[in-house]
């Protein structure tokens, strides 16, 4: 009896599948990023229609012939902030279950490296990321037990230290070339699995000469404008925030907000210009030219967020501005009004739900478009704006949910990457 022979192509059958498995897996990921992220530049009444046949679909798929279990699904996904609450919480409990992060040890903390310069101001969040890190259960002292490894250098600190641009970088770039030298862990990846994070600008611009770095790894930075080379579905976009916060946290307060729109800040960007020279006179948007003089009295400025139904969020010198996470905080809708902006938490939060998002032309109707959104429109937006006011917020020790935990979770979704 002749024994049956395996052919080559038939023997290589698993590899190939399991290859073009990972192959698809990796399409559809950074499909998913994609569109989330272009989605954001679409008008905050355009979103409702198409998410909702997608929903529509997924329970026809999931429940088939309950109707009333159809029903209330879709009206959860409706109502919900999240794109997908379900698939959210599935990956979230599965990060806090497994997630490993490795921090290189390298660097003396009193000079760039291992620890915050500070945890306030408008560039806090780096510090708290740096601070929350070493006290989140995600550390691991063991790099093979990491799904990611965490390059700990801070140009923040850099900045507080008077270095220049041109010295950063190569303060930068010596920093990790001596990483990739003496450890085995880049060159597995060209870098892929590895990450940093730069609230300041600064940063951004002192990293720009390392295509390695640039290219290869993630960056979570405050200034995520993807038409200066911000890639959504690698990079993370950080936000900024302003902490402490000067006064409580505002929300569920809609008798207080009488005024329609406001602004108050200097005329550093070529939007901010428009706004003020437009508006500044009108008699329904509170448009200032310059921060309100504290002369004036105490926490002039915070508390007009209390009284406004929308406040405006021109970009400045960067797409980015700490008055977003200002508005969410004081419970004021933020209007975005900045071109190329990736959003904090994008492609996890329905910005459409809880803010109005515009492009920069648009400043021109401002008024008009803001006075469009119905009264119902509007509560809407506020009460979810309360939902979502936990995840823009830093702590120390980190919780569960807030801006140290959804970063994290940025981070575990992009750490899904094939390695080559």
């Amino acid at each position: 009896m002749s024994a049956w022979k395996t052919s080559p192509a038939v023997s290589s059958l698993p590899l190939c599948t399991v290859q073009g498995s990972l192959l698809t897996l990796a399409i559809l990921t950074l499909f998913s990023f994609t569109y989330f992220s272009f989605n954001s530049l679409r008008s905050p009444l355009s979103s409702t229609s198409s998410s909702s046949s997608t929903t529509q679909l997924s329970v026809a798929k999931m429940v088939p012939g309950d109707h009333m279990v159809e029903r209330h699904y879709r009206q959860a996904e409706r109502l919900s902030v999240y794109h997908s609450p379900d698939v959210f919480r599935f990956n979230y409990a599965e990060m806090e279950r497994k997630f490993k992060v490795y921090i290189y040890p390298d660097g003396d903390p009193d000079t760039f490296y291992q620890t915050p310069r500070k945890l306030t101001g408008k560039y806090a969040s780096e510090g708290y990321f740096f601070q929350n890190i070493r006290e989140s259960p995600f550390r691991t002292d063991d790099p093979n037990q990491a799904h990611l490894f965490f390059i700990p250098i801070s140009c923040h600190k850099m900045r507080g230290k008077g270095t220049s641009y041109e010295n950063m970088t190569v303060i930068v770039q010596n920093y990790v070339q001596s990483l990739i030298s003496k450890y085995p862990y880049w060159n597995r990846t060209l870098g892929a699995d590895h990450f940093f994070v730069t609230c300041h600008d600064v940063g951004v611009r002192a990293t720009e000469g390392l295509p390695l770095l640039v290219k290869n790894s993630i960056r979570a930075v405050c200034s995520p404008s993807y038409d200066v080379g911000f890639i959504p579905h690698k990079d993370v976009a950080l936000p900024q925030v302003l902490q402490p916060f000067a006064l409580p946290a505002g929300g569920n307060d809609l008798e207080n907000r009488t005024t329609l729109g406001f602004w108050a800040g200097h005329r550093n960007s070529k939007i901010r210009v428009i706004l003020a020279r437009v508006w500044e006179n009108d008699t329904e948007l509170d448009i200032s030219n310059n921060r309100i003089n504290r002369a004036m009295g105490p926490l002039l400025y915070q508390k007009r967020f209390y009284t406004t139904k929308f406040c405006i969020c021109p970009g400045g010198s960067q797409v980015n501005s700490a008055r977003i996470t200002d508005s969410i905080h004081y419970g004021c809708v933020p209007v975005i009004l900045s071109n190329y902006y990736d959003l904090p938490f994008n492609d996890i939060l329905d910005w459409h739900k809880f803010a109005v998002v515009l492009k920069e032309n648009d400043v021109y109707q401002l008024k008009q478009i803001l006075k469009d959104i119905s009264d119902a429109e509007f509560v809407a937006l506020h009460k979810n704006l309360v939902k979502v006011q936990r995840h823009f917020q830093w702590n120390s020790p980190p919780i569960k949910y807030d801006a140290f935990h959804m970063v994290m979770y940025e981070l575990w979704l992009r750490h899904h990457v094939i390695k080559y």
